[in-house]
């Protein structure tokens, strides 16, 4: 079976589990609901666009369009029901989705570019960044320019300091792989420092500092869905487009080259693309770790090296993993930040993996 039909099989097959999981996630709760009903409501909020109207509008008359949208479905559910799902679990269950999706599909670049099975998405200090940016929100608010609220500043501070990583490492217009590793490492190090600096001085707002850098979904939004949902699938996607060469970068750069990759500006591309896919989804959820690191490896354990098949497939794994964690974290007695649970599963599961000597260079 070529690479295609295989990530195509292997999509297929892990975005079917993920339909799953939202399902089954969806009706656990303090009102237990069955998964007959939430398959009702999802299908209930299926629209189809019926009618368009062209209009003017304001002094200026200024066209605007007018969408008239029509269940493609009417299955009989009570409202709390609906209520429920639509407004407080199905939002969360797919910002979850979303989050888990990037933090895999960056992971998976990030361990194919750095050929090194230990490295995740906030390897170039992405993570810390946006760190900085939001206890900053969190504790000076009203010093944050441009109204950018938390997760604007937290997204540009993860966007920035990959940047200044990547200029750090450069070296004549070049950018050796163990120069930007040990850049990330130093940059990562010195945010740390100023995260702790700002939580000495952050007040009554130190409670929720600390609970967004546990990383949680508390409270997300069908606006934080479609905005973060718009994004990262977009760039996940260009990512996709670079796969083979990042099969080739496996090899070293000196036989990439050889083989025609400009190998300097596909690491920069890979390393820019993965960067904000990492920032979009930090920017919503916090820092949520072991995402980024234990998903793409145990799926290339699974379906191999070929990032054509391996990046879909754990992003996919991804998302589902993310969801179950959430799902888990939300539902004993007292709710727990969700990175919290991946941090819990994922290293003993790392450790096992390790023991049976099934983390090796890439």
């Amino acid at each position: 079976m070529d690479a295609t039909r295989r990530a195509l099989s292997w999509s297929a097959g892990l975005a079917a589990l993920l339909v799953a999981v939202v399902v089954v996630s969806a009706g656990i709760g303090p009102v237990a609901i069955d998964a007959v009903v939430i398959v009702k409501v999802l299908l209930n909020a299926v629209r189809l666009p019926t009618d368009l109207q062209v209009y003017a509008a304001g002094p200026l008359q200024v066209p605007g369009v007018a969408v008239e949208w029509t269940p493609l479905f009417s299955f009989p559910v009570a409202d709390v029901n609906r209520t429920i799902v639509m407004t407080v679990r199905l939002p969360r269950i797919a910002l979850g989705a979303v989050v888990g999706f990037a933090l895999a599909a960056a992971g998976t670049v990030m361990q194919g570019f750095f050929r090194n099975p230990m490295a995740d998405p906030s390897i170039v200090g992405v993570s810390s960044g946006a760190a900085v940016g939001a206890v900053f929100a969190l504790v000076a608010p009203v010093a944050v320019p441009f109204g950018l609220g938390l997760r604007g500043a937290a997204f540009v501070g993860a966007v920035v300091t990959a940047f200044a990583v990547y200029l750090i490492a450069s070296e004549g217009g070049r950018t050796p792989v163990a120069t930007l590793l040990l850049a990330g490492v130093a940059v990562q190090t010195l945010l740390g420092a100023a995260v702790s600096f700002m939580l000495l001085h952050s007040g009554n707002s130190m409670r929720r500092v600390v609970y967004w850098l546990m990383g949680h979904l508390d409270g997300a939004t069908w606006g934080e869905v479609a905005a973060t949902g718009l994004l990262v699938p977009l760039f996940v996607a260009v990512l996709y487009l670079f796969a083979e060469d990042l099969n080739v970068l496996l090899v070293g750069e000196e036989d990439a080259r050889s083989l025609g990759i400009e190998v300097e500006r596909t690491k920069r591309i890979l390393l820019a693309v993965s960067s904000v896919v990492t920032a979009a989804a930090v920017a919503v959820s916090g820092v949520i770790g072991f995402v980024g690191l234990i998903v793409p490896h145990t799926l290339r354990l699974v379906v191999g090296p070929d990032h054509r098949v391996l990046l879909p497939a754990s992003a996919f794994a991804g998302a589902s993993f993310l969801v179950a964690a959430d799902t888990l974290a939300r539902s004993g007695a007292a709710e727990l930040p969700v990175g919290i649970v991946t941090a819990a599963v994922g290293a003993p599961f790392f450790l096992y993996l390790l023991r049976k000597r099934e983390v090796h260079q890439l």
